[in-house]
């Protein structure tokens, strides 16, 4: 069922032989395809599974405290992150998309390409138990875990921080546009500061959006 180069691509990332290919198949498989089993399910599996993994490497790696942890956590697991990774691997040409979603640029989409990676973490899992799991996503995040991914404060934090620390009134977020089809959907938001000013970002979801205007508003202004 599955193609010669899908099969050793899922070899070399995963570290095992796929043993039920319908399974991985499916984790592969966009539902713009009409196809039944699709990603989706794998998908709210391996977000679990990849949360529950970076956040075991953190604790046992560090002594830094909740809060701390919690930021890097979220960014290390973030969406972009997924498709990053994604990317670097080059999971996009093994996925499985309906012709308008192809079309759409579906291969390249930050959130099918982060869904897909978490579906193939979810597929591992259900196939070979969470070590063999915890084994792919640490093997995948490696560099990432090794990076600053998450280690600087997070822009909507720090123009917070900034707003507080100036006597400004709190940043306030808009929601400008939003375009796109639902799988590759984007986002335009507008963060302002009463008597400050404003900065816009457009991202692949709404937060994303948010924390890029964070960080324009603090490179023009902070």
């Amino acid at each position: 069922m599955l193609e010669a180069n899908t099969r050793a691509f899922l070899i070399k990332h995963s570290g095992q032989e796929p043993l039920d290919e319908a399974l991985w198949q499916a984790a592969l498989t966009h539902g713009s395809t009409g196809e039944k089993r699709n990603y989706e399910r794998l998908e709210f599996l391996g977000d679990r599974v990849l949360g529950l993994s970076v956040a075991e490497w953190l604790y046992r790696g560090s002594d830094e405290a909740e809060g701390r942890l919690s930021q890097r956590l979220n960014a290390l697991v973030s969406r972009a992150t997924c498709a990053t990774i994604a990317r670097d691997i080059g999971l996009g040409p093994h996925m499985r998309l309906g012709k308008q979603a192809r079309d759409d640029g579906g291969q390249d989409s930050e959130n099918i390409l982060g869904d897909v990676m978490e579906a193939i973490i979810g597929a591992c899992f259900t196939e070979r138990g969470f070590e063999a799991a915890r084994d792919m996503v640490l093997g995948l995040w490696a560099d990432t875990l090794q990076g600053k991914t998450g280690k600087r404060k997070h822009p909507k934090s720090a123009l917070q921080e900034w707003t507080a620390g100036n006597r400004r009134r709190m940043p306030e977020y808009k929601l400008i546009e939003r375009s796109g089809p639902d799988h590759a959907a984007r986002f335009t938001v507008e963060v302002s500061v009463h008597n400050v000013g404003s900065a816009q970002a457009t991202a692949h979801s709404k937060q994303d959006a948010e924390t890029g205007a964070a960080e324009e508003f603090m490179r023009k202004f902070g």
